[in-house]
């Protein structure tokens, strides 16, 4: 491993990335099973949020690389870092939108926890994609949550 990231730094980014992946496969599944009169908005909100979410994971796997450590890539080890729960029902829409936007949340506290280790570390490039899945992820949330008003 290189001098940029220490062990607690790398264990976050990789918690980032198996919360992401998981959250970006239960995304796609929204997708494709979301039904109802909110089905074309939630439909093309799914899609462009799991879309995103495919290129994170990438630039998640990436930073991982970078500080030379090995990403995680299994769906078990995923399931075993990952901080949102996979979907294994069938949920109505407001329920999707409910669950998405909470794990929006849980991301963005996985993201946190990347940052302090990061900046402790001097790592500054984490700390930015850090800052960043932040960002997105509290928009996702809003842009999720305002279906619901």
């Amino acid at each position: 491993m290189s001098h940029q990231a220490n062990e607690k730094t790398v264990e976050h980014l990789s918690k980032l990335l198996a919360s992401t992946y998981t959250l970006y496969i239960k995304t796609h599944n929204y997708h494709w099973n979301v039904t109802g009169p909110m089905f074309s908005s939630l439909h093309l909100l799914f899609e462009t949020q799991y879309t995103e979410l495919a290129a994170a994971v990438d630039e998640i796997a990436e930073r991982i690389r970078a500080v030379g450590a090995f990403a995680p890539a299994s769906c078990t080890a995923f399931a075993k870092l990952s901080s949102v729960e996979e979907e294994n029902g069938h949920p109505d829409a407001i329920q999707m939108v409910r669950n998405l936007a909470a794990d929006q949340k849980t991301i963005g506290e996985v993201a946190q926890k990347v940052i302090e280790s990061a900046e402790a570390d001097g790592d500054q490039p984490s700390v930015d994609l850090a800052i960043r899945r932040q960002e997105i992820h509290a928009k996702n949330a809003w842009m999720l949550l305002s279906h619901l008003e």
